[in-house]
């Protein structure tokens, strides 16, 4: 969420970025915002202008008490009477046009950083670099949900019966795997110096609202029936609003939390066969980074969180390559943001396995998040990013990684959390 004075200020510059994320239905955002802005300070105006008057008018009914003049001492109060009451209705309009403003400026899309490409969507994004060579080995890769089937690790047809579309068993290696690359995550991001956090899977609605945009939210989040409760997308959304209403001292910073959690999404759907099984579903497990930092320094938390999935994937020999999110691929809190995706040797294209954002100072401003330095309080930066997020990270595991025969190689860094196996054997 933008400050007010900043659109107030830079109007013209907001229509611009407005136009830049091709959501020209928003351009009448900014004059509703700048007449309600106009409008709630003409009535802060006029109350402040009344209340004066009524303190220095009181001072005078005493003084005509005293000499007797009360018939003039009772106008005086008639008429502070009626001011106060003019207090009032001003104060019910206040209060209605600071909602409204608010809910307007919810709305209006964050200013995105000048490196950002222009686009209309995720088919305009820019691939920045890659990182391991791709390869397409010299027998057929079948579909990932016939590689896992072949190694007796999902049960889709019960999933569907307990559950429906959307659900998955995992069972066996295959469920082992996923806990593992998991596991793994986790001690990859502690030692590059991350707490490491389980937070709650549910959140009220004045977190949701912090974390993300109106459209995001219809679109992802499951509400708990007869609650103030949704459940999470991502931890990112509990892990940033931890620090909800928070002044944090300039020495405590930057916060570099890393979290695991389970993840609740509506998306999904018919979107062709290669996302079909564990692709796009309705329940996964996602280990996330993310930073609370001083302004100045979340350009470089931005490079050093992507870094960081990078390093994990190609640890699993795992090519990925990074892709730059043009504007109009950029969620509206977003101000930059760039997908790692993976080498699929069965499709011979990458894949997205994780996102990187920088949110500037919108969740902040939404959440009341801030920083104490010698010059007074101002608003803090949030990042985050997905390290890694099974099962779908799975299918690029399973394929990297596939012998002729149906098996698996395990990876060095990953034997100890599969009890010393270095390969998954077929097991139908």
């Amino acid at each position: 969420m933008l400050d007010i004075k900043f659109v107030r200020e830079n109007a013209d510059a907001v229509r611009e970025n407005i136009r830049k994320k091709f959501q020209d239905q928003k351009l009448p955002l900014v004059d509703e915002a700048l007449a309600l802005d106009k409008r709630n300070r003409e009535i802060k105006q006029e109350v402040e202008d009344l209340r004066a008057k009524r303190n220095r008018v009181s001072k005078e009914i005493g003084g005509l008490m005293k000499q007797g003049r009360r018939e003039e001492a009772e106008a005086v109060k008639a008429e502070i009477a009626k001011d106060g009451a003019r207090i009032d209705e001003l104060s019910q309009e206040e209060t209605q046009v600071e909602e409204s403003l608010k809910k307007v400026m919810l709305v209006i899309p964050q200013m995105i950083d000048p490196s950002v490409p222009i686009g209309k969507d995720d088919s305009e994004n820019v691939e920045i670099e890659k990182f391991g060579e791709p390869f397409v080995p010299d027998f057929e890769v079948p579909y990932h949900v016939d590689i896992m089937e072949k190694l007796d690790g999902i049960e889709l047809d019960q999933a569907r019966e307990t559950s429906g579309n959307g659900f998955y068993y995992l069972k066996g290696d295959i469920a082992r795997l996923h806990s593992a690359c998991l596991s793994y995550a986790r001690d990859f991001m502690i030692d590059r110096g991350f707490t490491y956090y389980i937070p709650p899977y549910m959140i009220r609605s004045s977190v949701v609202t912090g974390v993300m945009s109106f459209a995001e939210m219809e679109n992802m989040m499951y509400k708990i029936e007869g609650e103030d409760l949704y459940l999470i997308g991502t931890s990112e959304h509990s892990m940033i609003g931890k620090f909800i209403d928070t002044i944090t001292d300039e020495d405590k910073l930057p916060q570099t939390l890393t979290s695991y959690s389970p993840c609740f999404r509506k998306e999904v759907g018919a979107h062709g066969i290669e996302e079909r099984g564990v692709y796009r579903i309705h329940q996964f497990e996602k280990q996330e980074m993310i930073v609370v930092c001083k302004p100045e320094d979340s350009m470089k938390w931005y490079d050093k969180l992507w870094q960081n999935t990078v390093d994990y994937f190609r640890s699993l020999d795992i090519p990925v390559r990074t892709l730059e999110c043009c504007s109009g691929d950029l969620a509206d809190l977003k101000v930059k943001s760039c997908d790692v995706e993976a080498w699929s040797p069965r499709q011979k294209k990458y894949f997205e396995v994780g996102s990187c954002s920088n949110l500037g100072d919108a969740q902040a401003r939404r959440l009341k998040i801030r920083i104490r330095g010698p010059e007074g309080t101002y608003l803090a930066h949030t990042l985050n990013n997905t390290c890694v997020a099974p099962p779908r990270m799975l299918i690029a595991f399973l394929e990297n990684n596939l012998n002729e025969d149906g098996s698996i190689r395990i990876p060095e860094a990953l034997r100890p959390y599969m009890g010393g196996k270095s390969v998954i054997e077929v097991k139908k």
